[in-house]
């Protein structure tokens, strides 16, 4: 192997950056210019780089530009060519809005874009603003934008916190991380004041307002402070993908992360909680690392656990724990910092003894000396531990003492037994050959029985060596003095390779568990990508947890109502645990801080968008459950696990709503087009119909007075079938998208009196009264369509209210909409069928003899609902009957044309004009 085959780039990892890098060149670049707050010049630093630009014979356009009223801002805007805003009526308002169309159509080099987390205006395509400005990426239009860190969503509930002001208009702090150049711009938070007092920032009466709430000097060194901070975490993000990019191995001391060694020794918690306060004296993050060496690998089980309760402890004090296989510790902490860019490395202060020093220097040093650009500090031990002791938990495995002896009187009879087997190929073989073969068994015992039993065998080796084959024979005198040659040889190359080879044992047993973990998760990853049912997921998460943890699993899913079912024939289970799992989304049971007593664990199967269930696990092994959970390692592999079933629950789960969905676009569809064949079918001989009953009744010679009324039933009949026939039409229409809204500017009282006089014949038996407010205002709506809401409305009064009853219609206004109210003194609406009325083909009363077929309401709402209004029935009250509300936006009418003067005294004298 090459010395710099560890710093080789790794092809795959090669071959991603290269696609990325392709997807990147064709994207355009987006540069945030980033402020604390509004004041502190964003807009103005990104209007002088655009003049800069533009000066250089940069192409660049204005899509849109906040100057509020800030006349520095505005004079930087001069000369730079700005996109034209698009016009959009909003609730009868013209609204101005970036035009995304005309700016992709233009497709210029660069557009300035301010205030990226601004709320588009209702009709645009997208609501938010950073949602044209993706679009204008992908098209390879570079971008310059405008932040403040209030807007930021990950920080919008701590400015909140410290300003008392929540803003509704936030930015994914994806959109952010992903931005090519971030430009913090920032000025102190009296110079920002004093900009405040000056009136460049607001207009002077809302200068004042903000001084009295938002701008108040605390909360701008606090928004400040944020800002920077936000900044430094991007800047330091940027500084290791360029290290990792460039293949860069050295440390770079530009961040302030820690890195807290644990041992095997008692004072691990002890250095933990002294990296956690140094780490938060600096306000870093930090790291606690364990070396797994082959050694201590066979620590008994008292000490394993502690080492991971304190690594437990880590985790819960903040910081990244992870588990490191090596035989070399100080190699394996330096590499761990030098990829995680750390700069200083926390350790005990060591315990060894001298003449182990003098063998092999300790961890610390050889840290020093791999590298010198790493900061080592030093904790000395707690007062408890400042005398080595041996610790209680050192001997709590006893049990397992003499599986280990029997290994040592295995390795020493094996020994013996070759010296032994030797005797008898003495006469053909030489003493060198005779030393291979006990070479060859401290190899062979190495791999089988580990290091301890094999340097046991060396020496064993040796000594039946010289007692057995080396002159003079069965003496351990040496006759010859280079024998004695032989024997330190022997014994140094068996040591050495008892060590070697137990080493590599110790690295393929590891390299065995990651290869099986990362096989069960691509099975686990391949069987949940083809199921389509929650019950084949079920079997595959019980059946693979079950195989790759040595544990009884069981999924919880839950009903309508979130509460969780458990699975019949399963584990006894306790559901508030496994319930207070799902609905805190947190672990609990065994190896939690959450009701550690009981023997089962419950973790919450968390999916992109919600909670999706929670898994139970029961350890089989009673004397170890819940130790398992400790490992970092086992713990992120239990944690993927469960994502990915969490995922696969929540794609099942969409993939029902997609066919539900498209089941029911189907059946509308259907039911749409089956509407508009029949009432078109079916208008056209039903007009003849009434034209033909109206002749009937009105021909001559006159009829009898019973032919006289059944020529007038059939009329009536005629007319109620002809009007269904028209309300399936018009919700054909009006679904269909077919209906343009003819709006004018118009009084309601005209459309109240057209649509009463319509329904007149529906009302001859009931008393109408108006109580129409006298000053109601203009609104804009379409005449022939309110009418049609109002007599479908004033038509199902009169026929669920029995004769002599009172409807009224009443109107109002209520804030920015008008609001009309129709109501009567029947019996109300049935209980709880509010909403349900304005539902297709749904009725008042379930089984009733009164004509209709459930369409009125449905048409009201999708008529009112067009012009952007609300309809909706009021609750039903003892002693009122049923109260149908709707409301109708309210805007700002046209001002009446002026007539001038001259004009006027033209007109009065006669005179033309």
């Amino acid at each position: 192997m090459l010395p710099n085959d560890s710093q080789r780039p790794d092809p795959d990892a090669l071959l991603a950056q290269v696609q990325a890098q392709e997807q990147k060149a064709a994207r355009g670049r987006l540069r945030i210019y980033f402020g604390a707050s509004a004041g502190v010049g964003k807009t103005y630093a990104m209007l002088a780089a655009a003049r800069k630009l533009l000066a250089d014979g940069q192409d660049l356009l204005v899509g849109v530009v906040e100057t509020h009223g800030r006349q520095d801002t505005a004079a930087q805007l001069d000369g730079l060519p700005v996109l034209p805003l698009k016009a959009i009526e909003y609730r009868g308002k013209i609204l101005y809005e970036f035009d995304l169309d005309e700016a992709l159509r233009r497709a210029p080099p660069l557009i300035l874009m301010d205030e990226l987390a601004h709320s588009n205006v209702a009709g645009s395509r997208h609501p938010k603003r950073w949602q044209d400005v993706e679009e204008l990426l992908a098209a390879g239009i570079d971008v310059l934008s405008t932040v403040n860190v209030q807007h930021l969503e990950s920080l919008n509930d701590v400015v909140g916190g410290i300003t008392g002001v929540r803003v509704a208009e936030t930015l994914p702090d994806t959109v952010f991380d992903r931005a090519d150049e971030v430009v913090l711009v920032d000025i102190p938070a009296d110079e920002l004041l004093r900009r405040l007092k000056q009136g460049k920032v607001y207009q002077p009466q809302q200068a004042e307002r903000a001084s009295q709430h938002f701008f108040r000097k605390g909360n701008l060194i606090a928004l400040r402070e944020l800002a920077l901070r936000r900044t430094a975490d991007r800047i330091q993000d940027d500084v290791q993908a360029y290290r990792v990019e460039k293949s860069i191995n050295p440390v770079w001391k530009t961040g302030a992360a820690l890195l807290a060694c644990v041992g095997p020794h008692a004072g691990g918690e002890h250095v933990i909680r002294s990296t956690a306060r140094l780490a938060s004296q600096l306000n870093a993050e930090w790291h606690a690392l364990y070396v797994e060496t082959p050694r201590l690998q066979r620590l008994p089980a008292g000490q394993r656990e502690r080492i991971l309760k304190t690594l437990k402890l880590a985790q819960d004090l903040g910081a990244r724990t992870a588990i490191v296989p090596s035989a070399d510790i100080a190699g394996a902490v330096v590499e761990y910092a030098r990829g995680a860019n750390i700069s200083k490395v926390i350790v005990g202060r060591g315990r060894g003894r001298a003449l182990a020093r003098l063998w092999q220097a300790p961890p610390a040093a050889r840290m020093a000396s791999l590298a010198p650009d790493i900061d080592l500090i030093e904790v000395g031990l707690p007062p408890a531990d400042a005398a080595p002791r041996r610790a209680a938990g050192d001997d709590a495995d006893a049990p397992r003492r003499p599986a280990r002896h029997w290994r040592y009187i295995l390795a020493a009879g094996a020994s013996l037994g070759t010296a032994l087997a030797s005797v008898p190929l003495q006469p053909y073989l030489d003493l060198a050959n005779i030393a291979m073969l006990s070479l060859l068994t401290v190899v062979l015992l190495a791999v089988r029985l580990g290091r301890g039993p094999a340097a046991l065998a060396s020496l064993v080796g040796v000594a039946c060596f010289d007692f057995i084959f080396v002159p003079p024979r069965f003496s351990f005198a040496v006759g010859d003095f280079q024998y004695v040659i032989t024997f330190g040889v022997m014994l140094a190359v068996g040591l050495i390779t008892g060590h070697l080879t137990a080493g590599l044992r110790f690295q393929a047993r590891v390299a065995s568990h990651r290869e099986a973990r990362a096989r069960a998760l691509y099975e686990f990853s391949r069987e949940l990508s083809g199921v389509l049912q929650t019950e084949q997921i079920f079997d595959i998460t019980k059946s693979a947890i079950e195989r790759a943890f040595r544990a009884r699993a069981t999924l919880l899913l839950p009903d309508d109502e979130g509460n969780l079912q458990a699975a019949n024939g399963g584990e006894p289970l306790d559901i508030g645990i496994a319930q207070w799992a799902f609905d805190h989304a947190q672990a609990a049971g065994t190896g939690t801080d959450t009701l550690p007593a009981s023997p089962i664990f419950y973790l919450p199967l968390i999916a992109p968008m919600r909670t999706r269930g929670v898994l139970a696990l029961l350890p089989l092994d009673g004397a170890q459950r819940g130790r398992w959970l400790l490992v970092p390692e086992q713990r992120q592999h239990l944690d993927t696990f469960a994502a990915l079933a969490a995922i696969a629950l929540e794609r099942v789960h969409y993939i029902d709503v997609a066919q539900g969905a498209l089941l029911q676009m189907e059946s509308e569809r259907l039911r749409n087009s089956l509407l508009a064949a029949l009432s078109h079918d079916l208008r056209t001989p039903l007009t003849s119909l009434v034209g033909l009953a109206e002749s009937l009744a009105l021909s001559r010679p006159a009829l009898s007075p019973a032919q006289l009324d059944m020529a007038r039933s059939l009329q009536s009949e005629t007319v109620r079938m002809s009007a269904l026939v028209a309300n399936l039409l018009d919700m054909a229409r009006i679904e269909s998208g077919q209906v343009r809204l003819n709006l004018q500017w118009q009084a309601l009282e005209e459309v109240v009196g057209s649509a009463l006089r319509a329904s007149g014949p529906q009302l001859q038996q009931h008393a109408v009264q108006t109580q129409l407010a006298p000053d109601l205002p203009l609104v804009r709506y379409d005449a022939v369509l309110i009418e049609r809401v109002l007599c479908n409305l004033l038509e199902n009064a009169a026929k669920y209210t029995p004769p002599g009853s009172t409807i009224t219609v009443a109107a109002g206004v209520h804030g920015q909409f008008l609001q009309v109210t129709v109501l009567d003194d029947g019996p109300g609406l049935p209980p709880g069928r509010e909403e349900a009325i304005f539902e297709k083909f749904t009725r008042g009363e379930r089984e009733s003899n009164k004509p209709g077929v459930g369409l009125g309401l449905a048409i009201c709402r999708a008529i009112v609902e067009a012009h952007g209004g609300t309809i909706h029935a009021q609750p039903h009250t003892p002693g009122q009957g049923a109260a149908i509300v709707f409301s109708l936006p309210l805007g700002t009418p046209p001002a009446p044309p002026e007539i001038e003067l001259d004009d006027a005294n033209d007109h009065e004298t006669g005179k033309p004009t």
